[in-house]
C-alpha cells in the first residue's frame, strides 16, 4: 500500500455542507476540501456562476489555493444529508435560510453557525431542532473580494464551537464536534472548544462590533479609530455597553475581558477594517442589525441603557437601509 493509499484511509472523512461561499465559508470549504473532505457549497447569483464554471480562488497568507471544481448547488434539497453544516451567510440572512437547511439534517447532523453577533444559533435552533444546532465562530482576516475569489490577510482561520446552554448532550450531533475538530486541524485550521460557549460568543461580540461601529461611523481604518483620543475614547464607552449588556443577560465576563479586547485593538493592522466596517463604507448590505442593532435590541430588553450605541444607530441606519433597497 503507497503512503497516499494509508493517508486516505486514515482520513475520517467527512461530508461538509458550507452555506454561503463568501469570505469566511470560502477559506473554510476550501481548505477542507483540499484535506480530501467531501465539501459542497451552497451559493447563488454570481458566485455560484463563478464556482460551476472556474471553481474557487484562494489567496492566503497560509498559502494560496486553486480549486477547478468544486461541488456547489443553490439547492439544499440537490446535496441530502451531511455530517456537518457550515452556516456562514451574513448574520440577517440566517432566519431565512434556516428552514430551507432541513433537507441536509440527518439524524446525526451538526450545525455550527460562524455569524458576528449573538442570535443565529437561536434563530436555527427554531428551524431545526436543539438537538442539531451547536454554538460556533470565527475568528480571521479575510474578505470576498470578487465572486468565488477569497483573500485571507491576517490570522490562520479559529473556529470555536461547542453544545448550546440547555441543548441535549447524548443526541448522535453532539458526537460530530470531536470528528469535527479533527477534521478542522487536520486541513491546517484551529479548533478551539472553548468551556462555555456563551462567554466565547459574547466575547468576540465585545471584540468586533465596539471598533467596527465607530470605524464605520467615522469611516476611517483601526488605526485612526485608536489613535485620536475622542474615538479611542467613543470605543472605550461602547464597549462598556456591551459588557453591561452581556452581564445582564447572564455572561460571565471574565475580569479582565475589555483590557484583552484593547490589547488585540492595538495589535491589529492599522489599515484594516471589520467586515462591518467594509460593508457600511461601500453601501453593501452589512451585518448591522445583527450588531449594533442587538446591541440596542437586548440592552432595552433587558433595561441596560446603551447611549452610545442609541447614537450610533441612529448615525449609521440611514447608511444601512440605503444598500438593503
Amino acid at each position: 500500500m503507497s503512503a497516499s493509499d494509508t493517508a486516505t484511509q486514515a482520513l475520517d472523512r467527512l461530508r461538509v455542507a458550507v452555506v454561503g461561499a463568501g469570505a469566511i465559508g470560502g477559506v473554510l470549504g476550501a481548505r477542507l476540501q483540499q484535506a480530501g473532505h467531501d465539501v459542497v457549497f451552497l451559493a447563488r447569483g454570481a458566485t455560484l456562476a463563478a464556482l460551476e464554471t472556474r471553481g474557487l480562488i484562494l489567496e492566503s497568507i497560509d498559502g494560496d489555493l486553486t480549486l477547478p471544481t468544486v461541488q456547489v448547488t443553490d439547492d439544499p434539497k440537490r446535496v441530502g444529508v451531511v455530517d456537518v453544516v457550515l452556516v456562514c451567510v451574513k448574520a440577517t440572512q440566517v432566519a431565512h435560510v434556516a428552514p430551507s437547511l432541513q433537507p441536509m439534517v440527518g439524524p446525526a447532523t451538526a450545525v455550527i453557525p460562524l455569524q458576528n453577533g449573538v442570535e443565529a444559533s437561536a434563530l436555527l435552533s427554531a428551524a431545526l431542532g436543539d438537538a442539531h444546532v451547536r454554538e460556533g465562530l470565527g475568528r480571521v482576516l479575510v474578505e470576498q473580494v470578487g465572486p468565488g475569489h477569497i483573500r485571507h490577510t491576517a490570522v490562520t482561520p479559529i473556529i470555536e464551537y461547542g453544545p448550546r446552554a440547555g441543548a441535549p448532550s447524548t443526541s448522535a450531533a453532539y458526537r460530530q464536534i470531536p470528528r469535527f475538530a479533527a477534521a478542522l486541524r487536520g486541513a491546517g485550521l484551529v479548533a478551539v472548544l472553548p468551556e462555555d460557549m456563551g462567554v466565547a460568543q459574547w466575547e468576540k461580540f465585545l471584540f468586533i462590533e465596539p471598533i467596527g461601529a465607530v470605524g464605520a461611523a467615522a469611516r476611517v481604518p483601526f488605526g485612526i479609530v485608536r489613535s485620536i483620543p475622542e474615538t479611542r475614547a467613543l470605543v472605550d464607552r461602547a464597549l462598556h455597553e456591551i459588557h453591561a449588556v452581556g452581564q445582564a443577560v447572564g455572561v460571565a465576563w471574565p475580569a479582565d475581558a475589555i483590557a484583552r479586547v484593547w490589547a488585540r485593538y492595538d495589535s491589529l493592522p492599522p489599515d484594516g477594517f471589520t467586515s462591518l466596517q467594509r460593508d457600511l463604507m461601500a453601501d453593501r448590505p452589512s451585518e448591522f442589525d445583527a450588531q449594533t442593532g442587538a446591541v440596542v435590541r437586548i440592552g432595552r430588553a433587558h433595561g441596560v441603557a446603551t447611549p452610545v450605541h442609541d447614537a450610533l444607530y441612529a448615525v449609521l441606519l440611514p447608511t444601512a437601509q440605503r444598500a438593503n433597497q
